[in-house]
């Protein structure tokens, strides 16, 4: 039998209240979501000004990096590599997607749920991101 870890609904709200405020001091045009490592969300927050497309954007990076267990930016890179790139529709899936921002949660060794940013500018949805994973696995969220 395997015990699988995931981020629980207390933990997600967490994280999202954490983007909320980090994004906050950037911009109101966020859209954040958390989910389980299937892809499936957990919690979603879309700051007041985000654009509506960012919605279905974020949680297609949350899928692709929870399913992927990579970055949905390294996924992209690959697809668009010149020597080694691959058509994305070969993940079978149109929900995977190639932009930054979608970052896969592991802890131990295994990934127990992803976190994604949408609506700023691709950096920044990387930099919060990233920034959220490193203080919940520190246990700082």
């Amino acid at each position: 039998m395997r015990t699988q870890h995931i981020i629980d609904y207390a933990e997600a709200r967490r994280l999202i209240d954490f983007l909320l405020a980090e994004a906050g001091k950037v911009s109101n045009k966020a859209v954040l979501a958390v989910a389980d490592p299937a892809g499936e969300l957990i919690a979603f927050a879309r700051m007041d000004d985000a654009p509506l497309p960012s919605i279905q954007i974020a949680i297609n990076k949350a899928v692709t990096a929870a399913r992927n267990q990579k970055p949905s930016r390294e996924i992209g890179e690959r697809s668009r590599n010149p020597e080694t790139a691959f058509d994305i529709a070969y993940f079978g899936d149109n929900r995977v997607v190639g932009w930054g921002g979608g970052l896969p949660v592991i802890k131990d060794g295994q990934c127990i749920g992803a976190v994604a940013v949408s609506g700023l500018p691709q950096v920044e949805d990387m930099r919060l991101a990233a920034l959220a994973v490193e203080k919940f696995l520190a246990g700082e969220i």
